[in-house]
């Protein structure tokens, strides 16, 4: 039977501080989450995602790491060139599936299959379309989980939380006609080897998609299914470094890392060549997969108090929900979909 288990304190590195009483609310915002996915079965029938429950497509990708790196960021997966298998999973921030043309994040996240000294074999990257998280921490998210985002910003008295807002009306308030023409970033921080700590991004590269139509509720499905059945996307994956402990804080990630003082730097190259991926097998293939920023080589571990968070939240539900569905849960080893 799914369970939260126990909540280690992990050694913190990289800048991180943890505070006290996060495992209490990691546990609280486990409840929450746990009520919400049972009571979606109950109604739907399927278990589904907390968060970004309605993908726009998974499709088969190459992660080709750069050649000629500086030292410096040959760290991990970066170490050497070499070319990995990925898969790509693009779909709406919400957690109930809704029509397009509501006002939501999009997500971005990529699966590294067959990565040597990584527990789970892979290597997860999870990302969205804006460089901010619009909570700061986990005891800050039991009011988001517990009051709504409304209740959230106006939690009580004379406090509002106009930081925050600000922070998801940039997130919300984006036009998105195809996921293949927007940027994303993580967020939140990572280790990059030793004490550094770093922010990626992956920014779309070469000539935008022509397909940007707004006709029915899936359109970016729809977009992307037409744009990769002729021609492939790229995106230029990057990293920024953490070089200024005040202005790039690793436990608040509704602060923005200012470009001026780290900019972002290409080290590696996504393909999603042409393929057909609209298909009963490959979407089942797709609800059934899991990411989490947590299958990942200890040089890439991620850091700051909501990544703690999801340390025990995404194995949670994503047990949970397999279980629930009565579906097999295992990372994938290769392209080959089948049972």
């Amino acid at each position: 039977m799914a369970s939260l288990g126990d909540i280690k304190e992990l050694t913190p590195v990289a800048g991180e501080a943890i505070p006290p009483g996060e495992p209490d609310a990691i546990r609280v915002i486990a409840g929450v989450i746990e009520k919400q996915v049972r009571e979606d079965k109950a109604k739907s029938g399927l278990a589904r995602r907390d968060a970004h429950a309605k993908a726009h497509c998974c499709v088969k990708a190459q992660f080709q790491v750069l050649d000629g790196l500086p030292q410096k960021l040959r760290v991990g997966v970066f170490a050497q060139p070499r070319t990995y298998d990925a898969w790509v999973r693009f779909s709406n921030g919400n957690g109930a599936p809704q029509a397009d043309g509501n006002r939501d994040g999009r997500g971005m996240a990529v699966k590294l299959m067959d990565v040597e000294g990584s527990p789970s074999t892979t290597q997860d990257f999870v990302m969205i379309n804006c460089p901010v998280f619009m909570v700061r921490n986990a005891i800050d998210y039991i009011d988001l989980q517990t009051k709504g985002i409304w209740g959230f910003f106006f939690p009580g008295g004379l406090k509002i939380r106009f930081h925050e807002m600000g922070v998801t009306a940039r997130l919300f308030f984006q036009t998105v006609t195809n996921p293949l023409n927007i940027r994303y970033w993580s967020m939140v921080p990572y280790r990059f080897g030793g004490d550094t700590a770093c922010k990626y991004s992956a920014r779309p590269s070469g000539t935008p998609s022509p397909f940007t139509g707004t006709s029915g509720d899936s359109y970016l499905r729809a977009n992307v299914v037409e744009h990769l059945s002729k021609l492939p996307a790229t995106f230029d994956f990057m990293v920024q470094l953490r070089t200024d402990a005040q202005a790039m804080p690793v436990e608040d990630p509704t602060i923005e890392w200012p470009e001026s003082k780290s900019p972002f730097v290409p080290v590696a190259r996504i393909t999603i060549p042409p393929q057909t991926f609209d298909t009963a097998a490959q979407n089942g293939f797709g609800e059934n997969l899991s990411f989490t920023p947590w299958h990942c080589l200890d040089a890439h571990r991620p850091l700051g108090g909501i990544n703690r968070v999801r340390r025990y939240i995404y194995e949670f539900i994503s047990s949970l929900r397999h279980e629930l569905n009565q579906a097999p849960r295992k990372e994938p080893a290769s392209f080959d979909i089948a049972p």
